[in-house]
């Protein structure tokens, strides 16, 4: 668990992240907003990039802890967009910057947890061979991966929970079509 220094330096972060983007933030600003020495700053954390690796991965690790099964991709797909919604200038920050591959890094962490976990409760019981079952996990792991990276591309528009329900609408039944016909081989 994370002491009080460290949690108020991940704080304050967030804070300017919001404000500002990442390459007009500094250790110094962090400190001087946060009250705190350069020393302190190093002492939890090696660089920027460093404290926002952590903090992108508390997130994907919150979300997956928050969902031990699932039933629909809809469920988690629409926390992630909520907590991407909630920090959408930070996040977007972190998007555009040389940082971006942590932000895809727990991206690809989130759907895989998602789609595997899905995985799990679609395909019990029934008779697929493994090579099909890996192919249709990885086609929703990059369906859901393209799904989130082309609505940031767009610059995150708020309508995308309306969009999403569509998608949904459109795509019913189409895993159990797959796992059918995988069975049917």
């Amino acid at each position: 668990m994370p002491n009080f220094t460290e949690m108020a330096i991940k704080k304050t972060f967030m804070k300017l992240l919001n404000e500002r983007p990442l390459n007009q933030i500094t250790v110094k600003d962090i400190v001087e907003e946060c009250g705190i020495n350069r020393n302190s700053f190093y002492y939890h954390f090696q660089d920027i990039p460093a404290l926002i690796e952590e903090i992108v991965t508390e997130e994907a690790d919150r979300i997956i802890k928050k969902y031990p099964s699932i039933d629909t991709l809809e469920i988690c797909l629409n926390a992630a967009v909520d907590f991407a919604m909630e920090n959408r200038r930070a996040i977007l920050h972190i998007y555009h910057s040389v940082n971006r591959a942590v932000f895809e890094q727990y991206l690809w962490k989130v759907c895989h947890y998602v789609v595997m976990t899905y995985g799990t409760t679609v395909f019990d019981g029934k008779q697929v061979k493994e090579e099909d079952r890996q192919l249709i996990l990885r086609f929703y792991e990059c369906v859901c991966f393209g799904i989130v990276i082309d609505w940031m591309n767009d610059g995150m528009p708020e309508q995308v929970h309306r969009k999403l329900s569509r998608l949904y609408e459109l795509k019913k039944g189409m895993i159990e079509e797959m796992i059918q016909r995988s069975e049917q081989e």
